[in-house]
């Protein structure tokens, strides 16, 4: 298969706390959203770079696991999947050191241990988490 590739791009006007920018997708679902200090340190409306990659995390996610469990014959009724995105302040810079995925999921006929491998397969192998240079943990729950 061919190389797939997908654009997203950012642009930034003025100094970090006074400036602003706007964050767009190549598909237009994302057009000039706007992000800045205010709306990743101070809640102001708007997206940061935390929540748009908790968000691409999260669908990777519940792909690859509808994927995984379609190779034992199981169709998932839904996955809710949320991705908690930690910035942490150290050495005097920013890092993401982890990421926290929950997971809700709906399957008829799948058991407690076939969900549990599942999304622990699809945890370690959906092309986000390998992206990812951070610990992903994981609560995932079979309802």
């Amino acid at each position: 298969m061919a190389s797939i590739v997908k654009t997203g791009s950012a642009k930034w006007e003025g100094s970090l706390k006074k400036g602003n920018g706007h964050v767009s997708t190549e598909s237009g679902v994302l057009s000039d959203q706007p992000y800045g200090f205010n709306t990743r340190f101070e809640g102001k409306k708007g997206t940061n770079p935390e929540e748009l990659i908790g968000a691409a995390h999260a669908s990777c996610f519940s792909m690859a696991l509808s994927m995984i469990l379609g190779e034992s014959d199981l169709t998932p009724d839904s996955i809710e999947t949320k991705a908690e995105v930690h910035l942490e302040q150290k050495d005097g810079g920013f890092h993401v050191p982890k990421v926290h995925l929950t997971v809700k999921a709906k399957i008829p006929n799948a058991s407690a241990e076939d969900f549990e491998k599942a999304a622990k397969t699809a945890k370690e192998n959906c092309p986000i988490s390998k992206l990812l240079n951070a610990e992903i943990t994981m609560d995932a729950k079979l309802v």
